[in-house]
């Protein structure tokens, strides 16, 4: 096998390591790292709930001595700016005379953004970086997409029938899905920080939001509702799909219902990612899955997502689109 072969395969070991705490470590991103040594795993890490200690900490920490010499795989270029919660991973890894350190991508916070692979070449580290690029940065979108546009990464899930309802018409919406894809809906709340619904959809079905998977009860995330009014007890309110940017931790939000916050998301061009589970069911005059989006023409529905992931759940289908 080759190095870059190598490179890649330890770099695809590092981003599933950062999805442990997607959705815990907001403002900080959710970071993997992986210490190779000779060929075997001596060290691994990922970002902490609340944000530190950083993967790379943790991974040195398991490593030890056995750090001297070898390669390092990150997701995101090491900090170089030290805090009151910690040092500088580059000077970390510096420290622990580790000969290479190879990078997915590059760190937008101008603390570090050139300046951790600056200070780990004056060390003497061999650096290298865009291996998976386009991978860690789809796994690290919230921290990015807060840095880049000031807003969380926002995923608006539908569940629907083939013809696109997601009740009946007397408002009965349980179950449209199996069990299988409802638990895939549970893995997804619990990789988000918080899962906003509509108000009418929080006065129809008074939603728990919580995460029901064994293990993960822990990960229930922060509930909103949008809605004009003030908000219900043990939640949070926005009053329009904008105002989510000043949203505090908050880098992954996920849209969970019902139709009319689902379009006004789509109307104010909020949505980042759609995940659509079909049922494989007709219902015909329901409820459909989606109000007014403010669409002007045809054409412009077009191009605006890209088809990035599709499985079967039971025997529902899941489709993950991307904005494009």
């Amino acid at each position: 096998m080759g190095l870059l072969s190598d490179d890649r395969r330890w770099m695809a070991a590092a981003i599933a390591l950062s999805q442990r705490t997607r959705g815990q470590t907001a403002p900080n991103p959710n970071v993997g790292c992986v210490i190779v040594q000779q060929g075997r795993v001596v060290g691994r890490g990922w970002t902490q709930p609340g944000g530190r200690p950083h993967a790379e900490a943790v991974a040195l920490d398991q490593a030890g001595a056995a750090a001297r010499g070898a390669t390092a795989y990150v997701t995101l270029e090491p900090c170089a700016h030290r805090s009151p919660r910690g040092p500088a991973c580059a000077d970390l890894l510096a420290a622990a005379a580790v000969a290479r350190v190879v990078y997915a991508t590059g760190d937008p916070d101008p603390r570090t953004d050139g300046q951790g692979a600056a200070r780990l070449g004056d060390a003497g580290i061999v650096v290298e970086t865009d291996i998976l690029g386009e991978e860690a940065r789809r796994a690290m979108a919230g921290f990015l997409t807060r840095r880049a546009l000031g807003r969380p990464f926002v995923t608006l899930k539908l569940a629907t029938s083939l013809d696109g309802q997601i009740a009946m018409a007397s408002g009965e919406s349980r179950w449209i899905t199996g069990p299988q894809a409802r638990a895939h809906v549970h893995l997804e709340r619990a990789r988000h920080d918080a899962i906003l619904v509509g108000r009418g959809t929080f006065e129809a079905d008074s939603p728990r939001l919580d995460v029901r998977l064994p293990g993960l009860e822990s990960r229930a995330p922060r509930r909103i509702v949008l809605t004009h009014g003030a908000a219900p007890a043990g939640w949070d309110a926005v009053h329009a799909p904008a105002e989510i940017a000043a949203l505090d931790q908050v880098d992954h939000l996920f849209v969970e219902g019902g139709a009319a916050a689902a379009a006004a998301f789509l109307a104010a061009d909020l949505v980042d990612r759609l995940l659509l589970y079909r049922a494989p069911i007709l219902i015909g005059a329901g409820r459909a899955s989606l109000g007014d989006i403010g669409l002007d023409s045809l054409a412009d529905a077009h191009g605006k997502y890209r088809l990035a992931d599709t499985r079967m759940l039971g025997i529902d289908r899941m489709e993950d689109y991307l904005r494009a």
